[in-house]
Order: C-alpha cells, then structure tokens, then sequence
C-alpha cells in the first residue's frame, strides 16, 4: 500500500489520511466486537475525492470501505479482506431544510439526532428513528435502512428517501430518483441503493422526505406478569385498527437489566412491559391513548400507567434505549438477531424463544419493536465456553428456522454484513442471490467496494 498511499494523501491531504497502527485500531472495529485492521484510513470532504479514491483502487486494485459512526450490528464497514476505510464524518452539512416542498437535502456524516432536531426546530418531522440515533450517521441509516420503533406507524429509511447523489465502485458520480412526491422515470435506482450496505456505492448526498411535526405525543406503559399476554395485547391494539406511534415490548430479563442501569423504578417482577406511543393532534393523542390502556386492562396488563409528562417520557425511551449496552452485566458476549414475524405470530415466536430458554439454560433476553413484529432476540454468553458457544449457534439456528416458517424475515433492520452472510439462504432462494451477485458485479465490476458482505462465501 505505500505506493498507494501516498497518492491517497495527494487526494485527500496528508492531514486526512492515516496510517499509523493507533489511528486503524480505531476504525478496526464496529458494534459487533469484531475487529479487523484496515490498512489506512481517509477523511473525504467531498464527492469529487471519493471518485478520485475509487478510480485509484480500480487502477492500484485495494480495497474501499466506506463508514459511518460505526454503529452497525452485522459487521458492514469492517475491512474484512484489508483495504481502505473512507470515514464519512466530515460530510456533514445538513444543506437546506425546504418547509414550502417538505424536503431536505444533506450530507451523510450528519448525526441522525442532530438532523431530527433540526427539522423540528423548522416545525417538521422526519420519522425514522434508529435505537443508535444520537451517534448514528444519515449515511450508514440508509445504507442500511435502518428502522426504529416509529416504523409501526411511518415505515423505514427507504420510505423517507426521495433521491441520492452516489460515487459508483467504478468512480462516475450518479444522480439518481427525484425532489418531488412522484416521479417513475426508468428503474428506482435510489431504492436499490437503500440497504445495499456500501457494496453497490457511496452515497454523499441524500435529498430526504419530511412531514409536519406532530402536534402531540402521548405515552404510556402497560405491566404484564406473562409474556405470551403482552404479545397477544400487540396483536389485539392492531386487529382493532389502531395504529400506535410506537409499540415497543420489554421481557423481565431486559427490564431488570435497564432497572439495574438507571434506577427510574421499572416493575422488575414483571414479565413483560409494553411502552406505547401515540402522536397526532392533541384532542385525537389523548382520546387515542385512553383507549389504548382499555384495551391493554381488557388483555389483562396488571398496571397500565399514561405518562403526565416529557420528563416521564424521557425516562421511559432512556430505559427502552439502556437496554442492549446493559446487557453485558449478563455475560462478556453478545449474539444480537434481530428478527421479524408478522405482527400475529409474536405469541408463536415469544413461545419458542421461551421453550429454548428452558432447553438450553442459556440467558436470552428479548426487546424490541412489537408493533411491526421486530423482535430483537439476544443471547448473552462466554463465547470462549466451547460448548455453550455450540449450544448458542444452535439456538440461532433454530430462531431463523422458526421466524421462516412463520413467514417472517431474518433481518429487520440490521442487515446482513458479514454476520448473517451464512444464513441468507435459508431465506433468499440460489437464483435470486445469483442475481443480485450479477447487479454487484456490474456496479462493481473490480469487486473493490466494501467486499465480503452480504453474500456468504
């Protein structure tokens, strides 16, 4: 690489190109632990960069890995093979926010927080809301598409994108999609680029939809001493037609584990806990949410408590967001899956992860996203314990099996990346992945971007 690198500081500047062992160890590594040292690492400031980047790894053939804030739970912006990680943090300009045409156009180094906050100030609400947005990139959302517990309501990432300005593999720079509410002119580039994980291009503008900021947010928990109940209680909110902001579930071990953490009073004798949002103008969120705790008491939640409060709210979210940082007082390691089953099958899921609790003695803890079915299934463990590291596989194994045979999907909103590469066909049939292994080869004709991802080996 000493060649090539030399030519990268003429691209970059020497200021914004490293290759001292101190500065790859911090971008060796993403939320999934694993950790694989890239060979120098660059801060681009601008599309034009990027392409010269990529034209010269074509030419010098290295690899490009392009990254956010490095949140991601799937091993996506790992330098897995070697190569050159492109840190995006410094395109981070939220370029206008538009109130006449309810979009904006920004970079994708903004801070995801950052971007709702802005947004809002302008009396505008952009929906998508990962679990990781207060140090989460606009950029790695969409490469991802990512979710959040807004998504029962609002829907995902790919939802609010309306078009994208990316450097192909190749190094030509693309427009692709549209600013206005329509527009089907020639294939939807700009979707296929959502959640393609950084292998198909890199994205360095995005034009994003927003809607009007919701007059109010009401709040609530429901209490409930079986599992099974509250699962069930999801599934009657939404068979009775309403559709809640959020639906977000807690099993005993995660609020045992947020109660441990922050010390705010969560019931930990309970065995589950719903926390349920919803927004709209404030007459509709308050008759809205009174009916909800009717129909919770009705399931039979044991205590169902309205929040009185943004400070009670704030609390809550602060415990629901708590929860997958604390677990490892559970154990030194964490296989983290995020499931989805259709909304009426969670009694069936909650069910099997409860009958592999009891077979494997293993700890497992549940959370996530009830009301679109997102389960975020943990299994907390000593991954140098042999047989119990055995005993884990085995169990994830049968999660997915089961998730498929309730005609659910293995990834919600984490993606594939490295970590779920070897189970992508149990979902994905041999002619479809082979078909999008000839969408990759052509954007990417070299193989330079971001390899090992997505398609197991």
């Amino acid at each position: 690489m000493n060649s090539s690198f030399r030519k990268l500081q003429n691209i970059a500047g020497k200021a914004h190109c490293s290759n001292k062992k101190e500065d790859l160890a911090c971008y060796a590594y993403d939320a999934t632990a694993r950790s694989y040292l890239p060979d120098a690492v660059l801060f681009p400031r601008n599309a034009e960069e990027i392409s010269a980047i990529l034209i010269l790894a074509n030419k010098d053939g290295f690899f490009v890995i392009p990254r956010g804030s490095g949140s991601g739970m799937t091993g996506g912006s790992l330098a897995v093979s070697g190569g050159v990680i492109l840190v995006m943090s410094r395109l981070n300009r939220i370029l206008e926010i538009d109130k006449d045409n309810l979009i904006s156009h920004a970079e994708p180094g903004v801070v995801t927080g950052r971007f709702h906050q802005a947004v809002e100030k302008e009396g505008l609400f952009y929906p998508p809301d990962p679990a990781s947005s207060e140090f989460s990139t606009l950029g790695g959302n969409l490469a991802e598409c990512a979710g959040g517990p807004r998504a029962v309501k609002y829907g995902v990432t790919r939802d609010y994108v309306l078009g994208l300005e990316a450097v192909l593999p190749t190094g030509e720079i693309i427009h692709t999609g549209v600013q206005t509410a329509k527009g089907v002119v020639g294939y939807d580039l700009t979707r296929l680029l959502i959640g393609s994980e950084g292998t198909l291009g890199i994205i360095t503008r995005m034009t994003l939809r927003l809607l009007p900021l919701p007059e109010a947010v009401r709040a609530m928990t429901a209490v409930f001493d079986k599992m099974e109940k509250a699962a069930e209680t999801v599934s009657e909110v939404i068979r009775r037609g309403f559709i809640p902001r959020t639906i977000e579930y807690m099993d005993n071990a995660s609020i045992r584990c947020a109660e441990s953490h922050l010390k705010i009073g969560l019931p930990v004798e309970a065995e589950a806990l719903l926390l349920i949002e919803v927004d709209g103008k404030v007459d509709e969120a308050d008759m809205l949410i009174k009916q909800l705790k009717t129909v919770c008491m009705s399931q039979g939640a044991k205590l169902v408590k309205i929040a009185e409060n943004e400070a009670e709210v704030a609390n809550l979210w602060k415990a629901r967001k708590a929860i997958s940082p604390a677990l490892f007082k559970y154990g030194p390691d964490k296989i983290n899956e995020d499931i989805v089953v259709p909304r009426s099958r969670i009694p069936d899921m909650v069910r099997k992860i409860n009958a592999l609790k009891e077979e494997t003695g293993l700890t497992m803890v549940s959370f996530g996203h009830a009301g679109d079915g997102n389960i975020h299934f943990n299994i907390m463990l000593d991954k140098k314990n042999r047989a119990e590291l055995k005993k884990a596989e085995e169990a994830i194994e049968a999660v997915f099996d089961h998730t498929l045979e309730l005609g659910g999907t293995i990834s919600g909103e984490h993606g594939v990346g490295i970590t779920k590469a070897p189970y992508m066909a149990k979902e994905i049939g041999s002619v479809e992945i082979d078909l999008m292994k000839k969408i990759k080869k052509v954007f990417d004709p070299k193989g330079i971007l971001n390899p090992g991802k997505i398609f197991p080996d």
